[in-house]
């Protein structure tokens, strides 16, 4: 019996451990992908490496314009986003 009890709470002690683990990992990966996330759709004037817009030709623009469009569309940018993305476009 006491052997039983000893394997028992070894695994007890190893699941609990490897729990630990992978729910840190998660945790850091969702950092991760959130500080990915505020660079990629942060304005550019709160970026720090954001530099003045250089001129764009126009076909680039509609083009950029259509992308926007389709990504509204299919409910990956809101509609806040898309007028924020719409007139950063616009401007340059």
């Amino acid at each position: 019996m006491p052997g039983l009890l000893r394997g028992v709470a070894r695994t007890a002690v190893i699941s609990g451990t490897a729990t630990a683990v992978s729910n840190r990992v998660s945790r850091r990966q969702a950092g991760r992908w959130a500080q990915q996330d505020e660079q990629r759709y942060a304005p550019p004037q709160t970026r720090q490496e954001a530099q003045p817009p250089a001129a764009v030709p126009m076909d680039a623009k509609i083009s950029q314009l259509h992308e926007l469009g389709r990504l509204k569309d299919q409910g990956v940018l809101t509609g806040e986003e898309f007028e924020a993305q719409k007139r950063r476009i616009l401007a340059s």
